[in-house]
């Protein structure tokens, strides 16, 4: 068991589309997951509405202590049978279990009022209004039945303004919150980064940050309150560096041009002989200094100062040139070890097979570590390392993959220990979801 006290997280997500992005379309709700914990056990529970960037904070949570039990959409004659549906398309789902509730059913509705006296937090990712328009209000229901919820709305626009109501996805937040447009080559379109800046840094993890930050408030305060996070503000405020650096040399030129998005020839990446890729970052001189020496081009035949953008060009054909003269590997046998800030560009299949990588918890807690993602991390001996990889036995996939959640699977036994409730005593299954059972106290 981990070190820390653990959460409680109810989290709806939105099944519809295969992508991981979030999706504000009227898309029928098909999942709901939850982490929660047993309310005789002492501590923080949350509770997580959410579609995958609620998923994801989720997972977070999960991983530092959170049991999560996801709700998902019933299908009759298959969840909550002993042959459930096949897992969804969400993948974070480490150390999660799931129910299946219909949120049109007031009996099911009660259920979940049933549940949030015993937790913490609520993520909410859904519209503005659909909450509301379910029975379950944050502010008259939720805080009501207890006043010390953490409820974590997650939007992808902002709850103001002209795009309140729009369907969106991850480009569509970055690209009105101003950063999409700082992103990609000069003289090309601009380029999104896959759906890493929305939906993950700048949905999720600023969702989970929120949420930790109302619970610290609630150790002073001992009341919860409505943590509201959207992805136009999250990416926003990531790029507060490049923003205002505007005026600033670093930044002042087009997109592609600068120091730090690909115009600067020794803050780049460059092919190398057997199309492999190294990332140069040589911004110091002693650090410039120790790349060209480790490239073999001398100093002194640069036609000017680097810092000079006319001589850019020259710097930029040079070094495309020489890393071409060798394979990815020569260059790191050149410049492992070094400081010219000249790195292998590796992939993912690459960590994975060839070299052993483990995946690790986001953070390192020294005294209370997360919950291990690899399955050796209890057999490491160094003690500062151990707390890195987290502790306990790992998951199945190693942070790698998952065969993700199946509707309905495990959650019962979670309700049992939680609550202590079985079919019959606390809830029913009707078309293959849980509802209260008629005349159950709230």
């Amino acid at each position: 068991m981990p070190l820390h006290p653990n959460h409680v997280v109810f989290t709806t997500t939105i099944n519809r589309y295969q992508s991981p992005g979030v999706c504000r379309s009227r898309a029928r709700y098909v999942s709901t997951p939850i982490v929660a914990t047993p309310a005789s056990v002492p501590g923080k529970s949350d509770t997580e509405l959410t579609s995958p960037t609620g998923p994801f904070c989720g997972l977070l949570l999960s991983d530092y202590g959170a049991t999560v039990l996801r709700l998902d959409r019933p299908v009759p004659n298959s969840t909550h049978t002993p042959t459930p549906p096949p897992p969804t398309p969400d993948f974070l789902t480490r150390r999660k279990t799931s129910i299946s509730i219909d949120l049109k059913s007031a009996s099911a509705i009660s259920l979940i009022k049933s549940l949030l006296p015993h937790v913490d937090v609520v993520i909410d990712p859904f519209r503005p209004g659909i909450l509301e328009k379910n029975g379950l209000d944050p502010h008259s229901v939720m805080l009501a039945l207890n006043p010390r919820l953490v409820v974590g709305r997650m939007t992808g626009f902002r709850r103001d303004g002209k795009y309140m109501d729009m369907a969106g996805h991850d480009i569509n937040y970055i690209a009105v919150s101003g950063v999409l447009s700082m992103l990609g080559r000069a003289h090309e379109k601009p380029m999104a980064p896959g759906n890493i800046v929305g939906d993950f840094a700048g949905g999720g993890a600023v969702c989970f940050m929120g949420i930790v930050m109302a619970l610290l408030g609630r150790e002073r305060s001992g009341r919860g309150q409505v943590v509201e996070a959207n992805m136009v503000d999250g990416s926003a405020y990531l790029a507060t560096m490049p923003r205002m650096s505007l005026g600033l040399p670093i930044w002042s030129g087009s997109r592609g041009t600068n120091t730090l998005d690909g115009g600067c020839p020794y803050y780049d990446t460059y092919e190398t002989k057997d199309g492999g890729f190294m990332a140069v970052g040589a911004l110091e001189p002693q650090f410039f200094a120790l790349l060209m020496t480790g490239l073999g081009i001398e100093v002194g035949s640069l036609p000017g100062p680097r810092e000079d953008k006319k001589n850019w060009p020259w710097l930029k054909e040079r070094f495309t040139r020489t890393f071409l003269s060798r394979t990815r590997a020569e260059w790191e046998e050149v410049f492992d070890g070094t400081d010219a800030c000249c790195t292998p560009v590796i992939t993912q299949k690459e960590l994975k097979n060839d070299l052993g990588f483990d995946q690790r918890p986001i953070v390192t807690l020294r005294d209370s570590p997360a919950l291990a993602i690899t399955k050796d991390a209890e057999r490491e001996s160094d003690q500062a390392v151990k707390a890195a990889k987290g502790q306990g036995g790992g998951v199945e996939g190693e942070g790698w993959s998952a065969d993700g959640l199946s509707p309905s699977v495990g959650g019962e036994e979670l309700l049992e220990q939680w609550m202590g409730w079985k079919r019959g005593r606390g809830y029913e299954v009707v078309n293959g979801g849980l509802v209260r059972q008629e005349g159950a106290k709230l």
